[in-house]
């Protein structure tokens, strides 16, 4: 029991020092990559609170390379200290030393999940709603509610919040709409439904509109006017659209399964956020995959040849694996493949593949 608090005390203590290394070095790049970006447009300030709202995602992304780096690098700890050599002269088993480090493995990925997700995709978020600020000059935004889909767009004249029962696929033409025009002070002026709103060039399209005026002693009823075609002038463009609603990394799993009720009843699909759920919810495994592959690799003695060749494949495996994984959840979501097997498929593959070159390598 002491030696396997001996050897979490030592897998924890190297993941936090690699997680510390990668989260300063991969915000000092991103933070120089804001500064060519937007260093003209905006004050430093600005720039490192960007920096900062990006680097919870950009680490996120890298966790699986953290575990391959920090598990080869307590196994290459335990060989030049000879540890390894009086583990195994104990009579105790390779796979035995690795209980721990896979427990440990399998709860970081828990947390990760668990924990990390909801600040991932919080920070992500904003981030997207301050970097289209600065951009674009003004900020979107785009939500799904139980009342349907909600778009608040900027323009010359003030806003526009826009109510739709449902949509297309990509948010373009949206059915049963409300269109509330508000003045620079954020007051009513118009109102506007329309059986059918289609999103052009810089510009929406209502079809079979009727518009109320909403001013002080007018009577909006009576004034009320029918137009078969009218052109709101927008700046939203399709691609932002897709953006807001084509990345799932922006929705907390806690919050992905009602997200995903509400997209369906709005008419999106909701297929690329079930495979996102169900790959996320595979994560644990996956991490538990990564350490296998560095032990695989670096469970040899300090003194064997070619231990820098080892580290390498341990790291260009996981890439391999991490990025198979991405390749078959790309296929999920354009229907190619089952959720269930786009998700979980190419955690439970490398999770054997990885145990199989371990087993390979030491007890062959």
């Amino acid at each position: 029991m002491l030696l396997h608090l001996y050897f979490a005390g030592k897998f924890l203590k190297n993941f936090l020092l690699t997680l510390s290394i990668f989260i300063i070095f991969m915000f000092l790049i991103d933070l120089i990559e804001q500064l060519r970006k937007f260093a003209e447009s905006v004050d430093f300030m600005e720039v490192f609170f960007l920096a900062v709202l990006n680097l919870p995602g950009s680490v996120y992304q890298v966790f699986p390379l953290i575990i391959v780096i920090s598990s080869a690098w307590i196994f290459l700890s335990l060989a030049r200290n000879s540890e390894l050599i009086v583990f195994r002269a104990a009579g105790k088993s390779s796979l035995s030393m690795l209980i721990t480090p896979a427990i440990l493995s399998f709860l970081i990925g828990v947390l990760t999940i668990g924990f990390f997700n909801p600040i991932v995709a919080s920070t992500s978020k904003r981030y997207a709603d301050v970097k289209a600020k600065i951009v674009d000059g003004q900020e979107t935004t785009i939500s799904i509610g139980n009342e349907g889909l909600w778009l608040r767009q900027a323009d010359e004249t003030g806003h526009t919040v826009i109510r739709a029962q449902r949509a297309n696929a990509d948010a373009t033409v949206l059915y049963d709409v409300t269109l509330i025009k508000l003045n620079e002070k954020k007051l009513p002026v118009q109102r506007i439904e329309a059986k059918i709103l289609t999103l052009m060039d810089n510009k929406w399209i209502a079809k079979n509109s009727i518009i109320w005026p909403i001013k002080f002693g007018v009577n909006a009823q009576s004034n009320a006017k029918e137009f078969e075609i009218v052109e709101i002038p927008t700046s939203l463009k399709r691609e932002q659209i897709i953006d807001r609603f084509g990345d799932p990394s922006t929705i907390s799993v806690w919050s992905l399964l009602e997200f995903i009720d509400q997209l369906e009843q709005a008419g999106f699909s909701a297929k690329r956020y079930s495979v996102w759920l169900q790959s996320e919810l595979a994560k644990p495994v996956f991490f538990l995959s990564m350490m296998l592959i560095s032990a695989a690799f670096c469970m040899h003695h300090y003194r064997a040849r070619g231990t820098s060749l080892n580290v390498l494949m341990a790291v260009l495996i996981g890439f391999l694996l991490f990025y198979s994984k991405n390749f078959v959840l790309i296929l999920g979501t354009n229907g190619q493949l089952p959720v269930f097997i786009a998700a979980w498929g190419p955690s439970f593959a490398a999770l054997f593949i990885s145990l199989g070159l371990f087993l390979n390598r030491e007890e062959g």
